[in-house]
């Protein structure tokens, strides 16, 4: 290229915090000086709404849209995001060029030692209906109430007292430099959103010299087991209504996959663990429908199979 490659980024703490870590990890792999890339914020859909929840307006594309949009207009050369943030089904001419090294995948919660030392009838605030339905399994007279914006912000709600928990992903506290806050939640317990942790980077499908370049920083381990996770969110056909946590790891060469899928209320469950070899997306599909079948209405009619 003639001139300095544009990363497209939302302009959150988090967004942008996360949009450095890829341009920087960028420079050093091509032995560019610091801040050769540019980093151009645009403001999403999501952003500008910060009190419905997100599953009330529109879902993940309000995360995505305009980013799509000044990457197809050329206005950018790649974007970065959160992977869970991102639709599993994606517009054809925008390709998933590149995954950073996962994170941190466990949830804190703050505001308690643990979900059972929560008081009696406790109010906690998320906005995730996989959060919510996940506490309600374990402490029906949890009150969920909606709790949006950013990480500060959540954390100055819960300081100011209007919730007296809240839980937040360990991945965004630590690259926000946010250390030593709150308590880690075993997985066994509460299983993460499918792609947690990941961030993405991607480009135009037909931009084969961006492409390359972004080979350089991708983590194959990292693609490998959020291209599982999200081939299984894309068969079960949910929405960001529909209450859903998956994780993939390497156990002894082989990919262990673990899901779960609810009912809004939580009152409904449908856990697996299986194992399969790597690179292996047809299980992930084929449980999907295999978890769909078991489960109950009250869960089939949240997921539209696909």
């Amino acid at each position: 290229m003639d001139r300095s490659p544009i990363l497209g980024t939302r302009g959150s703490p988090l967004a942008l915090a996360q949009a450095h870590k890829v341009a920087s990890a960028l420079e050093v792999a091509n032995r560019w000086p610091a801040d050769f890339i540019q980093i151009q914020t645009v403001v999403t859909s999501g952003d500008k709404e910060q009190v419905r929840p997100l599953a009330d307006i529109g879902g993940k594309q309000l995360w995505t849209k305009e980013l799509d949009r000044a990457l197809l207009a050329g206005e950018v050369d790649f974007c970065v995001h959160s992977l869970k943030d991102v639709e599993a089904i994606r517009p054809r001419e925008i390709s998933l060029a590149a995954v950073r090294p996962r994170g941190d995948v466990q949830e804190r919660l703050i505001g308690a030692e643990s979900i059972d030392a929560l008081k009696e009838g406790a109010i906690v605030g998320t906005s995730s209906p996989r959060r919510k339905a996940q506490l309600l399994a374990l402490r029906a007279d949890l009150k969920i109430v909606p709790l949006r914006g950013n990480v500060q912000t959540r954390l100055a709600k819960l300081e100011a007292g209007e919730v007296d928990a809240t839980l937040l992903a360990g991945a965004g506290l630590r690259r926000l430099g946010i250390n030593n806050v709150g308590t880690p939640i075993p997985l066994d317990i509460l299983l993460p959103a499918p792609t947690q942790a990941v961030i993405a980077i991607e480009c135009r499908a037909d931009d084969h010299v961006i492409a390359q370049g972004l080979t350089i920083i991708d983590d194959r381990t990292t693609q490998t087991l959020a291209l599982a996770e999200r081939a299984f969110v894309a068969t079960l056909g949910g929405s960001c209504h529909s209450p859903v946590a998956a994780f993939a790891e390497i156990v002894d060469g082989k990919v262990r996959f673990r899901a779960q899928i609810l009912s809004e209320d939580g009152r409904d469950q449908v856990r697996e663990d299986v194992t399969f070899e790597c690179a292996d997306c047809d299980t992930p599909k084929e449980l999907a429908r295999r978890m769909l079948e078991k489960a109950p209405q009250s869960i089939r009619s949240l997921f539209k199979a696909g």
